[in-house]
């Protein structure tokens, strides 16, 4: 297969979709005038909002939503795949009020091919005295999701599902060559841990790892990593952006590495069933 030309994003999303649109449609179109036939956003590319009846105010369905509409326009205008790494939208489960974090597959012609909903939500107290309770407002998803591209098939996680290593082998073992974790990482734990999670990630699967970031200091308050990552099948970082400002980072994918790193260690097919420790 020839190899493939894509791009991440990061970004520094405002609090109002339109502005968020405004922002990111730019890079976007940077990413295709560089060459780049997959494109990838962050986390929550459509708003970042922490005060809950701000969020309520503009929460809509994906179908409805300012952002995905825009970014769906701007796949078929630029006539390239777009992975939304996630958009905040109406989960649309009956009886549960919470929002989906949705990473959403656009192809070439702006159709929506594949979706996926956040299996693992963050629920954490810092050292920093921050504290997170994505599950107040996020309703987490039911299934992991493997989708189709022209290139391979592409496996679909989101942010803090970096730390579950058995999604990641299921998808691997799915038939998946590579692997998105758009995120919105926090700086203490972006900077003990960004890294190494997604390079262990790659090393376990086999796969090429895509982690396009939220980066710098947000209106609503809160202070995101950055670092956007490409990481090989082998393990090694393949680009990066090093720093927490908005911008594009080219990557190419070279799918020969899946097949040679999966050859020198095929650790995907040498699982054995054990019993579970007492």
């Amino acid at each position: 297969m020839a190899p493939l030309p894509i791009a991440l994003i990061q970004t520094r999303t405002p609090a109002s979709p339109a502005a968020a649109l405004a922002h990111v449609a730019p890079l976007i179109r940077e990413a295709a005038a560089g060459g780049a036939r997959l494109i990838l956003t962050p986390e929550a590319t459509n708003f970042l909002i922490r005060d809950r009846d701000a969020r309520e105010a503009v929460l809509v369905a994906d179908e409805t939503d300012v952002v995905v509409g825009g970014l769906r326009d701007l796949a078929r205008e630029l006539g390239v795949w777009l992975l939304i790494g996630s958009a905040i939208v109406r989960s649309g489960h009956n009886g549960d009020d919470r929002a989906a974090n949705r990473s959403l597959l656009i192809d070439d012609a702006g159709a929506v091919v594949a979706t996926y909903d956040k299996l693992h939500v963050y629920d954490v107290d810092l050292p920093t005295g921050e504290r997170w309770r994505e599950s107040a407002a996020i309703r987490p998803g039911d299934g992991a999701v493997v989708a189709d591209t022209p290139w391979g098939r592409l496996g679909l996680t989101i942010c803090y599902d970096i730390r579950f290593p058995q999604l990641y082998r299921a998808l691997a073992k799915a038939g998946a060559g590579m692997i998105s974790v758009p995120a919105a990482f926090t700086v203490p734990t972006g900077e003990a841990h960004w890294e190494t999670l997604l390079r262990a990630r790659a090393i376990e699967t086999g796969c090429w790892i895509l982690a396009p970031a939220q980066a710098g200091l947000h209106e609503d308050g809160r202070r995101t990593w950055g670092r956007s990552t490409v990481v090989g099948p082998w393990g090694e970082v393949a680009a990066r952006l090093d720093h927490d400002e908005p911008g594009v980072l080219f990557a190419t994918l070279d799918f020969d590495a899946v097949t040679r790193a999966r050859t020198a260690v095929p650790q995907l097919t040498h699982d054995r069933a054990f019993a579970g420790p007492q």
